[in-house]
């Protein structure tokens, strides 16, 4: 919720201009480096040690950021009396002399962010003060302190934007912005206030915005800025956010109080215009059913104010944190990151005009939906990342969706939804069930039935574009389960065996899918049905995860541009992958995390070159003799390794018999040779025979 500096704003408009030449209009001119075009003199980042004197006299803005002129002397800018706007931001200044703005009687934006004046700060605030007609004010990043600030701003009346942000204010009182009656916006982000008296904005009765993110604010009570339109308390160390209680009417439209540790829902105004509320990231719930309020005395809590010699103390009851606050006309509402366990009866019938919703990180365990609860107007809902194992809908009711667009109710504990919740959601586009262990309806529901939710229905809800279902445990797809719809996006991830090795549970939404996520879901190698050739309006399609062998089949003409197969099963990518005319169109493919054998990746330099981005190149290796390569370290032809692979194995097993028989042989005959006499006679002793003569 911060709004740009003021330099950037300034920028902005100059960058807009068109340097152009032609009949009727000024040409862009070089002087001294500078560049000159429609009284815009832009002297940016030229490492100028001083203000170039050599412009036209009739510049009407000035640029001078980044370069190191560390002072502004009487004569800086004397040669430019019609100025309007001057950015002299991180220019090291230290130093503006007396008189330097004293011919700038028409200047009305000056922009002096990220310099030093600290140092000199009174002989600053001399200069300035001669500027009378000053309407924006850029001060940040000065390191200046309260008192260093009041002297800087005073008697400048006509000031309508001042900028203090980054500097080292600590404390503020009415004393600081003194006869600024003008003054309309006040950033004050990034400072290190942690107290602001009492009055000391009220005497800028025109204050619209008010940026006071960034700061060390431990609470702000007694609320009564009632011109107020935008206030930005966010990155504080709130812990309670009181408005006052009287019946007057608050302008306040937008009120940022997220990242702080409020422990209470805010006590807004009891009349007001707000109309988007920020409340994420606190420590806040609702206590009212969590404690025994018999007691008056424990139901309230005392807040003691005291401001100078009067003392006042206001009253505030704990348990009805929203009953007296004006929530009518608010839109936008995040109280995401909190630590809600309910929403109290009545809560969401207070805000009929509330179209966005986010509860999503807290600790909701149940939602009741009944009449106007949430309100009809509501287009967006997100209750994802609770601990939701119950959606009550209210008997009867019906259409208590219509307008709702987008409904997110992922990582949470459902195991359904209530039967007719959908129900005449006409408009709902999105939705978001992912991390839920839910179970798809085989067959209609019927309408009467009132047990408990044990499955959940997508059928024929024509408006639906958008479904995620990731990690839901689901079963093997059945009887169509998206007949009837026309979904766009379609995410089945991490829901193993969902599919049961076939696509066809799909066909019924092919022909408008544009993006689908199978990642993880177990499919094979089944070639008949991995063809994908009836997905026409496929532009993304993620298949990793999976054991996919071969290719998938495309055909016809597709509009695929994402492919990702990362971690299956392809040990080589098919010719056809380069020349099939269907993938002609791909931008990106991922291919990595794949057993590839190096001897069968001939064609990697014609894919590269067919593709615009195989994203993770880097990362596709092979296997080549037991070793793992990247493909793009691999030499241009066939590897070395593969060459023995191109002969014939017949000849192959020969060549590694013959020489071990042959070592055999010889070793046979040198052992014959070498035991021959001895072996003779043993065989004669044992083989002799006795003459009969």
């Amino acid at each position: 919720m911060e709004f740009p500096p003021l330099w950037l704003c300034l920028g902005f408009h100059f960058l807009i201009v068109e340097w152009r030449s032609g009949p009727g209009t000024a040409t862009a001119a070089s002087q001294g480096g500078c560049k000159v075009v429609d009284g815009v003199a832009d002297c940016r980042g030229l490492n100028l040690a001083s203000v170039p004197s050599s412009l036209p006299p009739h510049s009407r803005m000035l640029i001078l950021d980044a370069n190191p002129l560390k002072d502004l002397w009487n004569h800086s800018l004397q040669a430019y009396p019609r100025l309007e706007n001057l950015s002299l931001h991180s220019c090291h200044l230290d130093r503006i002399s007396h008189y330097a703005f004293r011919e700038q009687g028409h200047l009305r934006n000056l922009v002096l962010a990220d310099n030093r004046l600290s140092e000199n700060y009174k002989e600053s605030a001399a200069a300035l003060h001669t500027l009378l007609g000053l309407r924006r004010l850029d001060l940040s990043g000065n390191s200046l302190t309260e008192d260093m600030a009041a002297l800087m701003l005073q008697n400048l009346s006509s000031l309508e934007v001042v900028s203090l942000a980054r500097n080292t204010l600590m404390r503020l009182d009415d004393s600081i912005f003194e006869g600024l009656e003008h003054l309309v916006e006040l950033d004050l982000q990034r400072n290190y206030i942690f107290e602001i008296e009492g009055g000391a904005f009220d005497g800028l009765t025109e204050l619209r915005r008010l940026n006071l993110a960034y700061n060390n604010l431990p609470c702000i009570v007694d609320f009564s800025l009632t011109q107020l339109r935008f206030l930005n308390v966010s990155y504080n160390i709130l812990e309670w956010f009181l408005a006052a209680r009287e019946e007057v009417a608050f302008e306040l439209e937008i009120l940022d109080l997220s990242h702080n540790q409020l422990l209470f829902f805010p006590l807004l105004p009891q009349c007001g215009k707000l109309h988007t509320l920020l409340l994420q990231d606190n420590n806040m719930g609702f206590y009212r059913e969590l404690y025994n309020t018999s007691s008056p005395q424990e139901m309230v809590a005392q807040f003691l104010l005291v401001d100078g010699n009067v003392t006042n103390i206001t009253t505030v009851n704990l348990w009805e944190e929203f009953s007296s606050s004006d929530l009518s006309a608010l839109r936008f509402l995040d109280m995401s990151q909190n630590q809600f366990r309910h929403l109290p009866d009545g809560f969401l019938k207070k805000t009929p005009s509330l179209s966005h919703l986010n509860l999503n990180q807290n600790c909701l365990k149940m939602l009741h939906i009944r009449e106007h609860e949430p309100p009809g107007a509501l287009t967006e809902l997100d209750l994802s990342h609770n601990q939701l194992a119950e959606l009550h809908l209210a008997p009867g009711l019906t259409g208590s969706l219509r307008n709702l667009r987008v409904f997110n109710l992922s990582s949470n504990q459902l195991l359904g939804v209530p039967t007719g919740l959908f129900d005449n959601a006409s408009s709902i586009t999105t939705i978001d069930m992912s991390h839920n262990q839910i179970s798809l309806c085989p067959q209609m529901v019927p309408v009467d039935w009132e047990g408990p939710p044990s499955c959940v229905d997508f059928r024929n809800m024509g408006s639906l574009r958008s479904l995620s279902l990731d990690g839901c445990g689901l079963k093997a797809l059945q009887d169509c389960p998206f007949q009837g719809t026309s979904l766009t996006h379609l995410d089945l991830s991490s829901n193993w065996g969902v599919l049961n090795g076939s696509i066809s549970p799909l066909w019924a939404v092919a022909p408008t899918l544009q993006v689908l996520s199978l990642r993880d879901v177990g499919l094979g190698s089944g070639a008949a049905e991995m063809d994908f050739s009836a997905f026409g309006n496929l532009r993304a399609l993620d298949l990793s995860g999976n054991s996919l062998t071969s290719f998938p089949k495309f055909k016809g003409s597709l509009a695929l541009r994402t492919l990702d197969l990362r971690r299956n099963s392809l040990t080589a990518l098919p010719q056809r992958v380069v020349s099939e005319q269907p993938l002609r169109g791909l931008q990106t493919i991922y291919l990595s995390q794949n057993p590839y054998d190096c001897c069968g990746v001939e064609g990697w330099g014609a894919l590269q070159q067919h593709f615009k981005t195989v994203a993770d190149l880097s990362m596709v290796t092979c296997n080549l003799s037991s070793k793992i390569v990247r493909v793009v370290e691999l030499p241009e032809g066939l590897p070395q390794g593969c060459k023995w692979e191109q002969v014939d194995t017949g000849l192959f097993y020969l060549v590694l018999i013959l020489p071990s028989c042959l070592t055999l042989l010889v070793a046979c005959t040198v052992v014959f040779l070498t035991f021959k006499k001895p072996l003779l006679q043993v065989i004669k002793s044992r083989c002799h025979w006795s003459s009969i003569y």
